[in-house]
């Protein structure tokens, strides 16, 4: 059992059936319906939505070059290698239509404490824009647990009534920066985990996870390795907002150290970190920089010239016209369950 010190609701999270039958992705198609009730606490909770099924690898990614967003090119235009090898591309379209699921993850821990009401306005604001009926998303708080806040919903007036109720939650008594001197501390790398394991895993479609956090980890019994395996194997882009009150580890005597470990686990997912310190304004944009993504990506479909279903990791390098630079997973995991790998 990865979680033996974590409380009882997280372990009947883990032993609970999948929220969602295990369908396989059909481009254009919502995801699958979120008829099972999940619980409504989760307590001490490699890289786009690929999808292994019936042999097909499907991957998501957007172009730039220096004027922007590149939302013209045909299947033609780019170039597919996995493993070095060139593959054939089966399916090329652009798919700012298709259904999302998101994961807003929310970073509560004492460090945010000044930033949170920031975070909790802009989050809010970002899918009020972003979520349309065909949409569902949750929300998860992490600090010395993991929350789950809100539960699969296309309603941006519920999840804004979950994210206005995140509390900064510091633990009880003194001795370390989260106020409990024998605190796990930030579980940041458990929260990416369970959202993308137990959450994400079995959804269809496009699925990204969002974190507002200033990228620093205590305690969690996952790493930053085991939590981008997970994202990877569900498939799903993840965007770091590193939103940081650089003031609060100065106080503390301490340095800050999140950038790094954040930059590994966006980039290796197909997603990117966007830095804001502690603008609101640059929050906010940050946000309208992640919806523009969304909007310009485009779905590439081919069937692996490598076969087997083994589990192995898959390295995936796409390439487009000259100048162009692309966004896209690091790989895949070729699993032998068809649900693991959409």
């Amino acid at each position: 059992m990865r979680y033996l010190l974590l409380p009882a609701a997280l372990l009947c999270l883990a032993l609970a059936p999948p929220l969602h039958a295990q369908e396989a992705p059909s481009p254009g198609g919502p995801p699958p319906p979120s008829s099972a009730a999940g619980p409504q606490k989760i307590e001490g909770l490699d890289t786009e939505t690929i999808k292994v099924n019936v042999n097909l690898v499907n991957v998501y990614f957007s172009v730039r070059d220096k004027n922007g967003y590149i939302t013209n090119l045909h299947k033609d235009d780019c170039s597919i290698y996995e493993n070095k090898e060139l593959q054939k591309t089966k399916n090329f379209t652009q798919e700012k239509n298709l259904p999302l699921t998101i994961g807003i993850l929310l970073d509560t821990s004492g460090s945010q404490m000044n930033v949170l009401p920031m975070e909790q306005q802009a989050g809010a604001e970002f899918l009020k824009d972003v979520l349309t009926p065909k949409d569902e998303a949750f929300l998860i708080s992490f600090d010395i647990n993991v929350d789950l806040l809100a539960d699969y919903t296309n309603s941006p007036r519920e999840i804004k009534r979950a994210i206005d109720k995140a509390q900064i939650n510091t633990g009880a008594g003194t001795g370390s920066v989260t106020g409990n001197g024998q605190a796990r501390g930030t579980l940041l790398y458990d929260a990416v985990y369970l959202a993308a394991h137990d959450k994400l895993r079995q959804e269809a479609g496009r699925k990204i996870l969002v974190l507002l956090t200033d990228g620093g980890d205590q305690g969690s019994q996952e790493t930053i390795k085991t939590a981008t395996e997970a994202a990877q194997k569900a498939n799903a882009i993840v965007y770091v907002i590193l939103i940081a009150d650089r003031g609060f580890y100065s106080g503390f005597g301490m340095g800050y150290s999140g950038d790094s470990d954040m930059e590994k686990l966006a980039k290796d997912t197909g997603g990117r970190v966007i830095n804001v310190g502690n603008n609101g304004k640059k929050l906010q944009d940050a946000f309208n920089q992640i919806q523009d993504e969304l909007r310009t990506q485009y779905l590439a479909s081919y069937t692996p010239t490598n076969f087997k279903i083994d589990g192995t990791f898959r390295t995936l390098n796409i390439t487009c016209q000259a100048g162009q630079k692309i966004q896209a997973r690091k790989g895949y995991y070729a699993l032998a369950d068809s649900a693991d790998n959409n």
